[in-house]
């Protein structure tokens, strides 16, 4: 078995897989020691290292979730898609036919106006399926780096995202990826509250749907994010059960409150770091 890893180890190196690691967290290092020194703000360093996490990241850690998508049924009335394509301030709205499941393209608002225009304002006569965009599917486990490279190299921003078996997972844009090294980008669209706030008694309230490594990176935390992707599931992870509204919780050194529930999900938490 020894010789057999030591066997192994030889031919990493020859791939210069091994060397990659190690210059990996050497950069890891020196990114924290010049924070640590004053030469980093937090900003500069929250970016270099999530540039650094892109190839260690998987499409499904920073997809957005099937549950949490905006999707079109293309029997709608038309003048309602319009209506809807605006509430929901995308630019692409992914279109299914006779079942949620079944999506058959993504609609371009900016495709959408121009059938408008096109038939003098008479939005009955436009006809949606003309109109959408191919669909591209992406795997679920592919590597965040990989799927930057593929959006600039087809020099697209959307793509559904699919698991083993060909399921909707959810999608991701590129959107998605630039946050990952820049933090969330709001624009006038976007929803004020903040989904991390932090209260006067040092607790934070947080959305259940929060990202850990979102909650890491803010607040400079170390909840694990192995295992799981959002706060909310990090505390069914750990507590192993559903808990209702009021239980408390006590791991990683810190206090996890549950303040709301929607049926059976955590939206709304109190996290208290522990004495």
């Amino acid at each position: 078995m020894r010789a057999f890893a030591r066997g192994f180890g030889r031919l990493l190196e020859r791939l210069g897989l091994l060397e990659a690691q190690t210059a990996q967290e050497e950069l890891r290092g020196a990114i924290d020691q010049h924070h640590k020194e004053g030469a980093f703000v937090k900003k500069d360093r929250d970016m270099l290292g999530g540039i650094l996490d892109l190839s260690e990241l998987e499409v499904f850690d920073v997809m957005v979730h099937r549950t949490k998508m905006t999707t079109i049924d293309a029997a709608m009335p038309r003048d309602q898609i319009i209506k809807e394509v605006l509430k929901s301030g995308h630019s692409r709205v992914p279109v299914w036919k006779e079942r949620p499941d079944n999506i058959i393209g993504i609609l371009h608002v900016k495709d959408l106006f121009a059938a408008f225009l096109e038939n003098e304002g008479d939005a009955a006569k436009i006809m949606i399926e003309t109109i959408l965009k191919p669909l591209w599917f992406v795997p679920d486990t592919r590597r965040v780096s990989d799927q930057l490279a593929a959006f600039l190299r087809r020099k697209t921003h959307f793509a559904l995202v699919v698991d083993e078996y060909g399921e909707v997972m959810g999608l991701v844009t590129l959107e998605d990826v630039l946050e990952e090294i820049v933090g969330d980008i709001s624009d006038e669209h976007d929803a004020e509250r903040p989904r991390i706030r932090k209260q006067k008694d040092g607790s934070v309230i947080i959305d259940g749907a929060v990202p850990i490594r979102d909650l890491n990176r803010t607040l400079d935390w170390r909840l694990p994010d192995a295992e799981v992707t959002t706060v909310a599931g990090l505390v069914v992870h750990e507590a192993r059960m559903i808990p209702d509204t009021g239980q408390a919780f006590t791991f990683h050194g810190f206090r996890f409150e549950v303040m709301r529930k929607r049926r059976h999900q955590i939206t709304t938490l109190r996290v208290t770091p522990a004495e």
